[in-house]
Parts: structure tokens; sequence; C-alpha cells
């Protein structure tokens, strides 16, 4: 109960500093609304004076687009739109999965035992203690993530003179748990808010730029250095299971599919008939690297010996 309460109390506070930035922003949502046509107008002009396209061809090919997208034929909006109900009932649902699992875990430690043979009892608790030690290790690191990102983008966008830099730099925090599809989200939330609440349409270029780099150093340091666990999965498997996550549990399942994938890979791992799964799931180029140490160590002990 205690961890639920403090699961709860932590998704309680950032819904309420997110309520109040957004709350923040409806306020000032005609001149943000009238910022948006003006840069949009100014865009266009840039688009006519530079690629001769007028601003009557713009706005049909914009239309024509929009009229697509939102077409009854479409399921596009509706599959990717999450209503407030559905995340609501998720949320509880979490809850409740989360306390009751805590609540029989001894249960379903002593169910997990029993449905497999007693030659294989060994490889079961090993199993179980490698994906606690995964997900626990995986959940404090995304947190520790998330909240360096957020803070390093709130305060890079706050030196920027940014209006709304707390509320972009929380979204980016939340939506980088997402793998390469958050960060490209958060960048085009960041640029229509930046867009629409300053004058100064380069400061777009500067959220671009603080967006990249901020990427580039959460994928190749902090993520491997905070986050990074003893199972490697490359981008591909990485990059299938946000989709297959989507597809099936929504926007939840793409928060969820990684730490399913890693759960997933010790499985393949550790069961004979299913290591071939694990492997495509691997690393290749770090595999090929260790493989060909150990190849070059013992060139190394043949040519001593040798000699």
């Amino acid at each position: 109960m205690l961890s639920v309460l403090l699961l709860l109390t932590f998704i309680s506070g950032l819904i309420y500093v997110i309520a109040s930035q957004i709350a923040e922003l409806l306020k000032d949502w005609p001149e943000f609304q009238a910022q948006i046509t003006h840069s949009l107008w100014e865009f266009r002009g840039w688009v006519q004076e530079h690629l001769h396209i007028s601003r009557g061809k713009q706005l049909q090919v914009v239309n024509t687009a929009t009229n697509k997208v939102l077409s009854p034929d479409t399921a596009a909006v509706g599959a990717t739109v999450l209503s407030l109900s559905a995340i609501l009932l998720f949320l509880v649902f979490t809850f409740i999965y989360s306390f009751f699992f805590l609540l029989y875990r001894r249960l379903i430690m002593s169910f997990l035992e029993s449905v497999f043979l007693e030659e294989n009892k060994a490889t079961v608790h090993e199993i179980i203690d490698q994906v606690q030690y995964i997900i626990r290790k995986y959940i404090i690191g995304l947190l520790i993530e998330m909240a360096i990102v957020a803070t390093v983008v709130s305060g890079a966008f706050s030196v920027l003179g940014l209006r709304y830099a707390i509320l972009l730099g929380l979204i980016t925090g939340l939506f980088n748990i997402i793998p390469y599809i958050g960060i490209l989200t958060a960048l085009a939330i960041s640029a229509v808010v930046t867009l629409g609440s300053s004058p100064d349409s380069t400061k777009v270029i500067w959220v671009i730029g603080i967006m990249a780099v901020t990427h580039l150093v959460d994928s190749n340091v902090l993520l491997p250095l905070v986050v990074g666990s003893k199972v490697r999965i490359n981008a591909l498997i990485t990059v299938l299971g946000v989709v297959i996550g989507e597809m099936i549990w929504g926007i939840p399942g793409m928060f969820l599919s990684i730490p399913v994938t890693a759960v997933l890979k010790i499985i393949f791992d550790r069961v004979e008939s299913l290591k071939p799964w694990g492997i495509i799931m691997g690393d290749e180029e770090k595999k090929q690297n260790k493989l060909a140490t150990r190849l070059m160590i013992k060139k190394k002990k043949i040519i001593i010996k040798a000699g």
C-alpha cells in the first residue's frame, strides 16, 4: 500500500504542475493563436518569395491535407488520440494491479515454481531474480533520467527566455520515456508553443538545437549511464516493440514496451529452445566485438605458448 501511495503522490504532483502550466497557457490562448497566425503568414510569405508558390496554392494544399486527415474514412486521428477517460481508467487499473501484484507476490512465486519441472527450478529462480533486478533498475533509472532531462530542458528554455519553459521541460522529460518517437513529439510541441508565444521566430531554431543536443547526450551518455542494464536491445527491436505496444495498449503500451521487451530477452537468453530469439533481439555489434576480443586473447596465448 505504501508503494502504491508513493506512486500516486508522485503522479498527482506531476499532474498538478503540468495542469497549472496548461492553465496559464489557456489564459493567453487568444494571444497565442494570434501569434501563430502571424508566424504562419510570415512563413507563407517566405515560401512565396523564395520558392515561388503563391499563398493561395499553399492554402489549397493545406486544406486538402487537412480534409484527408479529418475525413470520416480516416481512422488515424481516432487511433492515435487517447481520451481523458481512457487515461484515468488506465491509471486506476495500474494502481489496482500494482497493489495486488505486491500483495500476492509470494503466491505468484509459488505458482511459477510449481508450473515448471523440479529440474528447471534453478533456471526459474535465476530468471525471476534477473527480471526483478532489471525492472527495478529500469524504473529507478528512468525516473532519474526523466528528472535530469526535464531540468536541463527547462533551464535551457528559461535562459532562452521562453514563457512556458517549465511546461515544455516536463513534457520533454515525460515524452522522452518513449524511445525515438517521444523526443520528436516533444520537439514538435515545443516548436509550436515557442512559435505561438514568442514574436522572435529565430527562437524556434534554438529550441530545435537544444532538443537535438539533449537527445544526443541522453542517448549516448545519460541513458547507458543511468538506465543502462545488462540486457542490450537493438534499435530495430526497440522500434518494433514501441509500435506493437501502441497497437495493443495504445500510449501506455508505448511506455511499457521497453521493460516488457527486456523481460522477454532475459527469458529467451536462458531457455535453450528460445535462444535464437534472444540473439535477434540483442546488439550484434557488441557481441562481435566481444567475440573478436576473445579470439585475439586466444591467439596471443597460442603465440606465447608457441614462443
